[in-house]
């Protein structure tokens, strides 16, 4: 098993309890379980694929990844009721999930060659859509939208500090640890201590 194949097995396990959490707060039924927490677990990864032009599909060629997002759904459908706050799980599972993901993204792209910019993009889109869907699915706040928290510019440091140590050098592997622990730190922060963005105020014109 390579290293991309193990990032994307452990982000599509994390999203998919994040996203039947998700689930179990909308209060859906397990078949609902099911859906939100494959769409989840493989949404950032397929748009990286079709992006890129990978075919097939990561999940397509390798249905144990749908596999595991259900036994996820089906094992949370059971015991979401003994968590005391599912939405403090979903935000620091989520923070797992992102920077494993975004790490998978990015050494995909890097795998296939593409420039430094595809690299990053593919980083921010494997990291952030499969959270994405599943909050606007379930009728939930974005957490990538949250105001002024770290997000989508922690993929972004993570997906330019594995760019970085690619081009001084590391090995791959290196480079991929460094844009998770990046990401994960700067995430974690701002969930912990508040670290986040200055955010737009609007100020009247002036007379």
């Amino acid at each position: 098993m390579t290293i991309l194949t193990l990032l994307d097995y452990a982000s599509v396990l994390v999203f998919a309890l994040t996203g039947a959490l998700v689930a179990s707060r909308a209060q859906l039924d397990i078949i609902g379980f099911g859906f939100v927490a494959c769409l989840t677990a493989v949404g950032g990864g397929t748009v990286r694929d079709l992006l890129l032009n990978r075919a097939p599909v990561f999940w397509v060629s390798e249905p144990g990844y749908i596999l595991i997002a259900g036994c996820a759904a089906v094992i949370v459908f059971f015991t979401a009721h003994l968590v005391e706050s599912r939405m403090r799980w979903v935000v620091w599972l989520d923070s797992i999930a992102l920077a494993v993901a975004a790490s998978a993204g990015t050494g995909v792209a890097m795998s296939l060659e593409q420039p430094a910019t595809i690299v990053v993009l593919m980083g921010i889109s494997t990291g952030c859509m499969g959270g994405l869907m599943r909050d606007v699915v379930c009728n939930e706040v974005p957490l990538v939208l949250k105001q002024g928290e770290l997000y989508i510019s922690a993929v972004t440091a993570g997906a330019l500090a594995a760019v970085a140590l690619s081009a001084w050098g590391f090995s791959g592997q290196v480079a991929l640890l460094g844009c998770a622990a990046v990401c994960w730190t700067l995430r974690a922060g701002s969930i912990a201590f508040g670290w986040h963005l200055p955010v737009y105020k609007s100020r009247p014109p002036r007379a």
